[in-house]
């Protein structure tokens, strides 16, 4: 089994249907609340996990109600909690989303004790790089957390993911060297300046992110798919026809199965396949942490869908 190391974030998510999003100054009846398991961080690792995975998960969460859910994901899943740390300076993070009937959503984040996370937490882990395949993080923890993850995931050799979102300035120099830059149309949007509408946009896009010294980048592109360019060429790959009822989450199921894929040495299409796989399932179902599907069905799909077998 392949060992996943992910820094993130871990949230405490209230989800609300509702038949359409309100305007400002506005109120909407809606349909249903859930409260659920979330944050980037943690969404992509229960993906990864379910992908057949060995996940460590780096992370923070406030001494309150809202981390007893997220304990309680970590039991059921049976993955570690050895490196989720507990601080009283902070709350645990925490997102507010809407959905409407079409499976789009929209979506407040605040940081909490994801915002604390620093380099000091991941040192304590240093020990998980030295046997780790992939590492996989995201923009909604401290950066100096960050920082240290892509110092001890390159000094180790191993694969460093980037997923930047949400988007917002970053320290100089961040994505220098990442293994694999992983935006969506509007992160991409805000890095390289290019609004990607199409394969051509997306290209000129790429390039742009390319020659902020990332080696490989993936923009994923909703139901269009995803498009890459790096040092395997450039292609674009078509997601599957699967109706989606709530995207929240679509996101992290791509890229916490893509670290799977690399850390299993997946040939760049394969592994863009099976994640849109994986994330294509995602949206099949309500809620993040939780839509994320195990193995077994995503090979599946991969199978039906591409006509790969793994």
């Amino acid at each position: 089994m392949k060992k996943v190391i992910v820094v993130g974030s871990l949230n405490f998510d209230i989800a609300v249907y509702t038949p359409r999003f309100s305007t400002p100054g506005e109120s909407v009846l809606g349909n249903s609340v859930v409260l659920g398991v979330g944050g980037k961080g943690s969404n992509q690792a229960t993906a990864a996990h379910r992908s057949g995975a060995e996940t460590v998960m780096i992370g923070q969460v406030g001494r309150d109600f809202m981390a007893e859910l997220l304990h309680k994901h970590y039991l059921e899943e049976g993955m570690s909690e050895r490196y989720i740390t507990v601080t009283d300076k902070a709350e645990t993070g925490s997102g507010v989303i809407e959905i409407d009937p079409s499976g789009q959503n929209s979506i407040i984040v605040v940081k909490g004790a994801n915002g604390t996370l620093s380099d000091i937490e991941v040192m304590k882990a240093a020990d998980e790089f030295r046997s780790a395949d992939v590492v996989l993080t995201q923009l909604e923890t401290g950066f100096s957390s960050i920082e240290k993850a892509k110092e001890l995931a390159q000094e180790n050799g191993i694969p460093f993911i980037i997923n930047p979102a949400p988007h917002q300035p970053v320290p100089e120099g961040l994505f220098d060297g990442v293994d694999y830059l992983t935006p969506n149309e509007t992160e991409c949007e805000y890095f390289s300046g290019i609004r990607v509408t199409d394969e051509t946009s997306a290209e000129a896009a790429a390039e742009k992110l390319l020659e902020k010294g990332a080696k490989n980048v993936i923009i994923t592109l909703g139901k269009s798919g995803v498009y890459y360019a790096g040092q395997k060429g450039c292609m674009m790959v078509p997601t599957t026809d699967l109706k989606s009822v709530d995207s929240t989450g679509a996101g992290d199921a791509f890229n916490g199965a893509f670290a799977v894929a690399v850390s299993e040495g997946m040939e760049i299409e394969t592994a863009l396949k099976f994640a849109n796989c994986v994330a294509s399932l995602s949206v099949t179902r309500y809620g993040a942490s939780k839509a994320m599907p195990y193995r077994a069905e995503s090979e599946k799909l991969l199978k039906d869908y591409y006509g790969i077998t793994l």
